[in-house]
């Protein structure tokens, strides 16, 4: 669906005075940062954050620690501290986060290896058929703590041990998600991700009303991870990295977070809004498609908001959630963000010809670049 489709909506964006044809120049990052976090109405913070340690375990070179705390509402946030079997050091912190995926009953799992336990051992052929298309078939978090790193996955808002119960979602989104043959499946993550798919609008709804949004409710999440993070394994700061949705969130908690956060990844999830707006809207998850966020800016003038902070982008020519010309008008805006900040060469772009994936070549490009920002 394009704007021309929607009844002759095109020039509605310019008559609202929406700033994609502003230049990048023209961006104000404070006002930027301040109108965003206006825009995704991020819930504050818990003052005190007790974080509970659940058990650890050694497997495949990585030490895990099963760790959980509370958001301030809500299920428990639980997530896994990894980092390299038998390191005590302090060490660099990467707060690796989930993508969307269409796959919701399952979050951290998607890109890391936990304990070994019935309970984390349920849905492996899915994770693992998940994991070969999206991933290179590795659990990328783990293959990061490997690297030398200190390394974070918890689960976001409506994903993992924080989902909404299929028994708590509306009657009416039970009746659509009848429709697909999955929600009768006896894998039960098959079964939660047919429903978990039909009642994100109503839960999109529900935040509206609240003041919050998918996006914003989120970003309280990982900013509260990333100091976690930092507080617990990383002092010397860290990098946020996520693919697909989970590069949305890092986009987002970069332009929101302190210097705490001292770069950021943001992988197959990178285009001009303006672009997207023509066919594309409808791939993408509401943690990107906030409303109002067309009254912020660019999607790249967001992700470039905290320039010259150093950046990290992996453009995929074949992923047909977004445009190629749409990646490289992001690109060169990008580019021209970091060139009034003075700092050209913070930012990084990796061109792979792949599909809409975080595979070897562009996760060992994102290797490189982190190594190269601790270095310095």
């Amino acid at each position: 669906m394009t704007r021309r489709d929607l009844r002759g909506l095109e020039g509605l964006d310019a008559l609202l005075g929406h700033p994609f044809s502003a230049p990048a120049e023209a961006v104000d990052p404070a006002t930027l940062r301040s109108r965003l976090r206006d825009e995704l109405g991020v819930p504050p913070a818990p003052a005190a954050i007790r974080v509970v340690e659940d058990g650890s375990w050694t497997r495949d070179g990585v030490d895990g620690v099963a760790l959980r705390w509370s958001a301030g509402f809500g299920a428990d946030v639980e997530g896994w501290l990894l980092r390299p079997a038998g390191e005590r050091r302090a060490l660099p912190g990467i707060l690796a986060l989930h993508c969307h995926g269409g796959m919701k009953f399952h979050g951290k799992e998607k890109i890391a290896d936990g304990p070994v336990s019935p309970r984390f051992a349920a849905n492996d052929g899915r994770v693992a058929a998940f994991r070969g298309d999206a991933y290179d078939g590795v659990a990328v978090a783990n293959v990061f703590a490997r690297a030398g790193y200190a390394v974070l996955a918890h689960d976001a808002f409506g994903w993992g041990g924080r989902r909404q119960r299929i028994a708590d979602m509306p009657e009416r989104v039970r009746r659509a998600a009848e429709r697909d043959p999955a929600s009768g499946s006896s894998d039960e993550s098959e079964r939660y991700d047919a429903h978990a798919g039909a009642a994100e609008d109503a839960v999109a709804k529900t935040l509206g009303v609240l003041g919050t949004s998918w996006g914003g409710i989120i970003a309280q999440g990982d900013l509260v991870a990333a100091r976690i993070l930092a507080e617990r394994a990383a002092p010397g700061g860290v990098v946020a990295v996520g693919h697909s949705g989970g590069g949305a969130r890092a986009g987002l908690l970069s332009a929101l977070a302190d210097d705490a956060v001292r770069g950021a990844g943001v992988v197959s999830m990178m285009s001009t809004i303006d672009a997207v707006l023509d066919g594309y809207v409808h791939t993408h998850t509401w943690a990107l498609m906030t409303p109002g966020l067309g009254r912020v800016g660019e999607w790249p003038d967001i992700v470039a908001a905290r320039a010259p902070r150093p950046l990290f982008v992996g453009y995929a020519t074949g992923d047909r959630l977004f445009p190629l010309e749409g990646m490289r008008a992001a690109d060169a805006r990008i580019r021209a963000r970091y060139r009034v900040a003075g700092a050209p060469d913070a930012y990084r772009a990796h061109w792979a010809d792949a599909p809409h994936s975080f595979r070897a070549p562009a996760q060992h490009a994102f290797l490189d670049w982190a190594s190269e920002l601790f270095a310095s």
